[in-house]
Parts: C-alpha cells; sequence; structure tokens
C-alpha cells in the first residue's frame, strides 16, 4: 500500500512538473494599452513575432484603449495569473494612483521586460522668436503668458517635462491641451502653440523635414540622431536628480504568475529585444533600448513613479500625494 501510495505521488508530480514545463499549451492575449498605430502599438507587434517563434504559439494582440490604459490593465489583472494574458503598455500605470484613475500600477504585476524608453525633446514652432533653450526661457519670461505650450492633459510627458523645467527656472507660459502628441503637434506646425515638450521618437520625421525645430533634450546626455542639440543639464545641471526620465514601453504579466510561466516569457521576449531589427526600429525612432527585467527592471519602475508622482504633485496637477502611497521623493 505504502509503495503505491508513493508511485501515486511522484506520478502526480512528474504529470505536474510536465504541465509546468510544456507552457505555454495554447495561445496567448496580448492586451496593449493603446490605439492602433500608436507608439506602443507598433513597438509590441515589433517584438512579438520572434517571441511566437521561441514560445511555439501565437500571441493574439487586441487594442484595448481608453482611461489613460486602465481599461487594459484592469482587464488583464482579472485574468487568472497563469502567463497566458500579457499586457503590453506604457508608463501609464505608475501615475494612477496620484492622478485619482485608479488603486494599480505596476507593483500589481510581474515585468516580463521594459523595452525601450523614450527621450523627450522641446519642439518649437520654426517661426518662433527663440532657436535654443536660453533664448526661450529670456523671450518667456519678457513675455508672461504669451508663449502658448501644447499640452496632453495632466500626467501626459508634456505637462511632466514642463512641471520638471519649471522646478529650476520659471516659465509663464499657456498651456492647450491636446487629444494625444499627433494633434500637438499638428497645432504646433500650424502656429496654434509655439512650444512642445514631445517624445524624440514621435517628433524626430517632423525635426529632421524642418517642419518644427528643436530646442532641448530632457536628458542628461547628448543623442546621436540629433547631436547638435544640447542635454538640458548642459545649462541646469540641477535637473539631473531627475534624469534620464522618459516614456517607456513594458511586457507584464498578474503578479502571481507561475515562475516557469514567467521565465519563459523573459527567455522568449527578452531574445526578441535583441534581434538587429528591433533593436534598429528602437535606434531609428530615437527611443533608448532597454530590455531589462527582474530586479531590474522593478528599480527602474519605482523609480520612475517616484520622479513623476513627485513632480506632478509639486506642479499641483495631481489630485493625491504620492505620501499617502508610500511613494518616496527622488
Amino acid at each position: 500500500m505504502k509503495a503505491t501510495f508513493i508511485a501515486v505521488v511522484s506520478a502526480v508530480v512528474v504529470s505536474a512538473g510536465a504541465a509546468v514545463a510544456e507552457f505555454p499549451e495554447r495561445d496567448l492575449q496580448g492586451i496593449i494599452q493603446w490605439g492602433a498605430g500608436g507608439s506602443t502599438d507598433v513597438v509590441m507587434r515589433a517584438v512579438t513575432p520572434h517571441a511566437e517563434e521561441i514560445l511555439g504559439r501565437s500571441v493574439v494582440m487586441t487594442n484595448r484603449t481608453g482611461g489613460a490604459g486602465a481599461i487594459a490593465t484592469r482587464f488583464v489583472a482579472s485574468q487568472r495569473a497563469d502567463g497566458y494574458t500579457l499586457l503590453m503598455g506604457a508608463e501609464n500605470p505608475q501615475t494612477y494612483k496620484v492622478m485619482g484613475l485608479g488603486d494599480m500600477d505596476y507593483s500589481d504585476f510581474t515585468p516580463i521586460t521594459i523595452l525601450a524608453r523614450g527621450v523627450p525633446v522641446i519642439v518649437a514652432n520654426t517661426d518662433a522668436p527663440f532657436d535654443d533653450f536660453a533664448g526661450m526661457i529670456e523671450y518667456v519670461q519678457a513675455n508672461p503668458g504669451q508663449i502658448r505650450v501644447g499640452s496632453t492633459g495632466p500626467g501626459g510627458v508634456p505637462s511632466v517635462v514642463t512641471a520638471m523645467l519649471e522646478s529650476a527656472v520659471e516659465l509663464p507660459m499657456t498651456a492647450v491641451p491636446y487629444d494625444g502628441d499627433g494633434p500637438a503637434q499638428t497645432a504646433l506646425m500650424g502656429g496654434a502653440v509655439q512650444v512642445l515638450p514631445a517624445v524624440m521618437g514621435a517628433a524626430i520625421e517632423n525635426i529632421r523635414a524642418g517642419r518644427v525645430k528643436p530646442i532641448v533634450l530632457i536628458d542628461n546626455q547628448r543623442n546621436d540622431l540629433l547631436p547638435d542639440v544640447p542635454a538640458v543639464t548642459e545649462t541646469h545641471p540641477e535637473l539631473e536628480k531627475f534624469l534620464p526620465w522618459g516614456p517607456f514601453f513594458g511586457i507584464f504579466v498578474a503578479k502571481d504568475t507561475p515562475e516557469e510561466a514567467v521565465a519563459k516569457l523573459r527567455e522568449a521576449f527578452g531574445t526578441s529585444a535583441e534581434q538587429e531589427g528591433f533593436r534598429q526600429l528602437m535606434d531609428d525612432r530615437g527611443f533608448v533600448h532597454m530590455n531589462i527585467t527582474g530586479e531590474e527592471a522593478e528599480d527602474f519602475l519605482t523609480r520612475f513613479q517616484s520622479v513623476t508622482s513627485w513632480l506632478v504633485y509639486d506642479a499641483g496637477v495631481a489630485k493625491n500625494s504620492p505620501e499617502d502611497f508610500g511613494i518616496a521623493r527622488p
């Protein structure tokens, strides 16, 4: 009887181990936080095909938009934590708590990989009466309220960048809201606004075509795509504590996903992110290739949340204090 019991238990253990080892046994879902054709969508659809080859299964990708990514985030959190539903997202959940958009953030998920981050750049209309950051500061301060700056709403890249700059220098500009960076860039080129903090990946083609002019990179080093454009720390080293900073792209699963599934997903997407074609896409669009996971990714997420949450709170655009959620100052 004892020998039979041991044999049965052993069979169950082996069977369970085989089931885990076979992950994935079926196709996966990839839930993209933002709409088709946007930066997040393009990045995720570029990195996934090679990962599918490694996994031996398809990743059926769906765009679930709305709520600054909150709808997709909640959907993935509501699914079984088995590794079959991937959240393919951007930075937005890290500010949900302070912006009053929800009680979740990426601490409720396990990062498979943080693929890349964007580099913000201040761009101006070609007719703007300044060509560099020092000239912009001088003109804005001499003409308070006259320069209109494009915005994508509280917590968006333009508002965070503006808050960062205003922590070091007075910039009395008038914010004009737009529904995304595409409409904001159109408004900039048309002269409806004179200045726009944008992500270099979204603005680079308009810069190259001479439709807008770059003023300064919001980074702590120059970029090979715009070698003549200075980094903001060259004139304002006090901003170093916030940098590097920028919107990012990452793939996540629910927090309690089995480690075996997490490991296989990290191997598949981590390998895919190192493919020459994907790296070239990131370089061409001005994104900083990262492909980090585990503790390194969690540290990155924590720092991003700290910097961003306190910037928007100190600027008066957050609904809640970061202290309420134990988010330390950077």
